[in-house]
């Protein structure tokens, strides 16, 4: 064997040697080759929960017509109905948006079973609009209004917070609390005299409740009440990430 190959094996003995050794226990990681102490890294999450201040709800027309044309120009005459009766609750101009427009011809495949091509039936439209309101408790009325002013499409409610952040501010203290007694029970169990705080980061994720499917509806009941909604909560999730340094 080669003083040459007995160098790289050497070079490779030293590489193998000086690598980190790493233990990992409860979502936590020691990283013990360090020269001023291990380091120990992990992750702290705290969820607040609190009640929405503004909803989104979905409504749109469907329309059929013989031409393109006319089925656009019929959809665009109920849309403009729709907008009106967001506007009429409230909702402003700029917290109403498009969310789609689609046209697409329709057909009956009924014939085809009898070697008959499909039969064309016409044009059909879609269009819906999403409105954005922090007046909750309105959020059922504003639904029946939608639908009285010839929506067929509904979709949502989905609730959220306008600030979602601020619910955090809370929820980062009590996280660098707990990682600090998680670190201190580390360094304990390890038999190290302490932890020293090397680096924070933060992560997060906004959760407001699923919106409800689309559906198609009729009117509010005969008896003339309000479609009942419940806006619940929604969550807001803080993750904190932490390197802490054991010392002796």
């Amino acid at each position: 064997m080669t003083k040459q190959l007995f160098a790289v094996m050497a070079a490779g003995m030293a590489l193998m040697a000086a690598a980190p050794a790493l233990a990992q226990q409860g979502g936590s990681t020691v990283t013990t080759a360090t020269t001023q102490g291990p380091i120990l890294a992990f992750s702290v999450s705290e969820e607040v929960r609190s009640r929405p201040d503004q909803a989104t709800v979905g409504a749109g027309v469907t329309t059929t017509a013989p031409t393109a044309v006319e089925a656009m120009r019929l959809n665009a005459a109920a849309m403009d109905k729709l907008i009106a009766a967001a506007k009429a609750r409230g909702i402003k101009a700029e917290d109403i948006q498009t969310s789609g427009i689609s046209l697409s011809p329709q057909y009956d495949y009924n014939n085809q079973g009898n070697g008959q091509p499909p039969r064309f039936l016409g044009y059909q439209v879609s269009n819906s609009v999403r409105a954005t309101t922090s007046k909750i408790a309105d959020i059922g009325s504003l639904l029946d209004a939608l639908v009285a002013a010839g929506g067929t499409n509904i979709d949502g409610p989905s609730f959220g917070m306008k600030d979602p952040d601020a619910q955090l501010v809370g929820a980062r203290g009590t996280a660098i609390k707990a990682a600090e007694a998680k670190a201190a029970d580390y360094a304990r169990l390890a038999g190290f005299r302490g932890a020293e705080l090397v680096s924070i980061s933060e992560g997060g994720s906004f959760g407001p409740n699923p919106p409800m499917p689309m559906v198609r509806m009729q009117s509010m009941d005969a008896a003339g009440k309000a479609t009942p909604v419940e806006p619940g909560r929604v969550s807001n999730t803080l993750t904190l990430n932490f390197q802490y340094r054991l010392v002796r």
